[in-house]
């Protein structure tokens, strides 16, 4: 039995040397980390993530090296730690508004003002005259905010406007923000100008983007920055340092979508929003009353309706009207302004469903309208 014992340890020793040696002659030989300490973290693959941004950019034609972007999570904490990197508390940006609800909360958390340059719907959401929005800046404002397109408006910058907001940072020392989520999303052919084409600003021009829109993988949450000016891309490396890494699968999973995806998809998705709006548009346009100008980007559009209230109108439409079983609802405006009052009788509508459904929630929408105003006669 002692003789079993030590032949059993015998042939144990023999297949440990070969598993040991095996191991070696891997890690020598094969491993693609043969010449960096096995303890070494190594980098993550971002590397993948930027080099794919720095392609996708340059369709765009903007240039950009891969110390220009930084891989954040999310769109939303790349405007968050762009906010931190710029402003101290008691610092403000300006904002055309109706504006991404989540903008003044991002600048609540680190008591930063958010001021609001007002945009109406009569003029299909576009900027003020220069002097407007000049009147606005003081000692405490850092930088302009603009999401171009427009969430929740659909509005379309024009070069005009673009060049009108670079002339204004430039001259009064200010950063430009840019959230272009939705940069695909232009319509009929409209000429799209990125902030990041503007030559004058790219030393104080911070691009936001996200793969959640393009490629409607918002679970993914993977944004990112892109920025000329080394000096903010420093102090923002830092807060990203302190939250350590991004995700490493989903930042390859971005790197294929960018590099993999071809042109026809984006192209079809941008042929099937603008049937879309169409058809929730020319709903809109049949109801009395109803104020809007036809969206030339994003997925939504923001109507004026012949109400005091559009929270009370959302809120009857879901307690007490129904049509062949159905109902709408939508988005109560007033959140998307920070001047009180505003968009009080506005509602945002995303054309994110079929046509066919599109067609029912604009009935919906006309035959609530008529009964909401007999029910409130009758109050």
């Amino acid at each position: 039995m002692d003789k079993v014992k030590k032949i059993f340890k015998k042939i144990g020793k023999f297949i440990n040397l070969i598993l040991i040696g095996m191991v070696r002659i891997y890690r020598k030989y094969i491993s693609p980390m043969k010449r960096m300490p096995s303890c070494r973290y190594i980098p993550t693959c971002s590397q993948y993530a930027i080099e794919a941004l720095q392609k996708y950019y340059e369709t765009y034609d903007m240039h950009f090296s891969k110390d220009d972007f930084i891989v954040t999570n999310g769109g939303s904490e790349g405007l968050l730690f762009t906010f931190m990197a710029m402003c101290d508390p008691g610092d403000n940006i300006l904002i055309p508004e109706p504006f991404y609800t989540n903008y003044n909360g991002f600048g609540q958390s680190i008591n930063m003002e958010v001021k609001p340059i007002t945009t109406k719907a009569e003029n299909g959401f576009h900027l003020p005259p220069k002097e407007e929005i000049v009147a606005q800046i003081d000692d405490k404002t850092k930088a302009i905010l603009v999401s171009n397109p427009g969430n929740p408006t659909g509005c379309v910058y024009t070069k005009e406007e673009v060049y009108m907001l670079a002339e204004i940072v430039k001259e009064h020392d200010l950063w430009l923000v840019a959230d272009e989520v939705y940069r695909e999303f232009i319509y009929e052919g409209l000429q799209y100008t990125s902030f990041g084409n503007v030559k004058e600003i790219e030393d104080r021009c911070v691009i936001i983007d996200s793969v959640s829109k393009r490629y409607s993988a918002c679970g993914a949450r993977i944004g990112s920055i892109a920025c000329k000016n080394a000096e903010l891309m420093g102090e923002i490396m830092k807060l990203c340092q302190g939250r350590l890494c991004i995700a490493t699968l989903e930042q390859l999973g971005a790197a294929a979508l960018f590099n993999e995806t071809p042109a026809s998809y984006l192209k079809a998705v941008n042929e099937e929003y603008c049937k879309r709006r169409d058809t929730l548009y020319n709903e809109l346009m049949k109801v009395d009353g109803v104020i809007c100008e036809k969206p030339m980007g994003a997925f939504y559009i923001v109507a004026k309706l012949p109400v005091d209230n559009a929270e009370d109108f959302v809120k009857w439409m879901l307690q007490e009207f129904r049509m062949d079983g159905a109902t709408v609802m939508a988005t109560p405006a007033e959140g998307f302004y920070a001047t009180p009052g505003l968009g009080r009788d506005e509602i945002r509508l995303a054309y994110i469903l079929k046509e066919e459904d599109l067609k029912v929630a604009g009935k919906l929408l006309a035959e609530g309208l008529k009964a909401y105003k007999t029910a409130m006669a009758n109050a």
